[in-house]
């Protein structure tokens, strides 16, 4: 993925987040993209990282506006696990564990290089309740340290009009599961 970002390819993103701001005004009621735009570009980094997660199928939104520390949270919100991000195991250590057909990465270094949080089940739930998300794949979610000790990952889906959570060995992989991410602006 790249690193710097031309004048054009800024524009060109700038223009697809706030096209996709003004179709989606339910997932960001109260917030103005003109106020949007400014904290993003006085942020140049915050656009590289939107940049990968759209480069990767995620379609980054804004999701909401935390008025404690007055930070813009945008979140993958693609319709589906983003594409560009499926078929990946846990983390390094479920990586390195695998003997034979090791996926290409791990959802904890992919997170790492497109420069996101994972989101956690809260996260997830929230996620959820904007849209339905998810209804035909799943994605990993951050996992507590206490399952990951014993080789399991959690990952979660929207099936039945509810959100579920499940579990499933580290190391697995699968090409209905991806990750969604969280950058907080």
């Amino acid at each position: 993925m790249k690193n710097k970002l031309s004048q054009e390819e800024q524009s060109n993103l700038l223009e697809t987040l706030k096209k996709r701001f003004a179709k989606n005004m339910h997932r960001h009621k109260n917030i103005d993209w003109n106020d949007v735009q400014i904290q993003l570009e006085t942020n140049p980094l915050t656009i590289e990282v939107l940049f990968k997660m759209e480069e990767t199928g995620g379609e980054p939104d804004v999701v909401v506006f935390d008025e404690k520390s007055k930070e813009l949270i945008f979140c993958d919100c693609s319709k589906e696990s983003p594409k560009g991000r499926r078929s990946y195991c846990y983390d390094r250590a479920a990586l390195d564990a695998r003997k034979e057909h090791k996926p290409a990465n791990s959802v904890i270094d992919a997170a790492k290089e497109i420069g996101v949080k994972l989101l956690n089940e809260e996260e997830y739930r929230a996620l959820q309740a904007l849209e339905a998300f998810d209804t035909k794949t799943s994605s990993w979610i951050e996992t507590p340290q206490k399952i990951r000790d014993l080789d399991g990952a959690l990952f979660g889906d929207f099936r039945y009009d509810t959100v579920f959570f499940y579990h499933n060995g580290a190391s697995s992989y699968y090409a209905a599961r991806g990750f969604r991410g969280l950058l907080k602006v």
